[in-house]
């Protein structure tokens, strides 16, 4: 067997794991918002309600990958919004971001782990592309 097989028998249950990631990415912009207000760029205007718009995104696109109808729409979503979101992933790294109020704690990832995050979000894209292409049958 190559890996191809193994990749087609991975693919719906990672398709599981990823809704329930944004999903709950999701949930977590309502639970701590102003958290995620501090990473968004200070040149965009009204950073809390950037941070409630991209959870509203991150739950309903979430959920969009759950049904065949519209998997193939939600994961462009995705898409879109990681591209979307990657200037204040930029920003985080650039500028050295603390992040306060995150479950009470105080979240000051070291450079490597700002700057790292960057080359995943071509992994989060290249994983939501995956969903645009048909799924395999049952």
């Amino acid at each position: 067997m190559d890996a191809s097989y193994f990749l087609v028998r991975l693919k719906r249950p990672l398709l599981y794991v990823m809704a329930s990631i944004y999903i709950i990415a999701g949930v977590i912009h309502f639970i701590i918002p102003e958290a995620f207000a501090q990473i968004v760029p200070p040149m965009l205007p009204y950073p809390l309600a950037i941070a409630y718009l991209s959870g509203v995104a991150e739950i309903a696109l979430g959920v969009g990958l759950l049904f065949s109808q519209t998997r193939k729409l939600a994961a462009w979503g995705i898409i879109a919004l990681l591209i979307a979101i990657f200037p204040a992933n930029i920003y985080m790294a650039v500028s050295d971001v603390t992040v306060t109020g995150v479950f009470g704690r105080t979240l000051d990832p070291s450079p490597a782990v700002q700057w790292g995050r960057l080359p995943l979000q071509g992994v989060l894209i290249l994983w939501s592309w995956w969903y645009t292409r048909p799924m395999p049958e049952k």
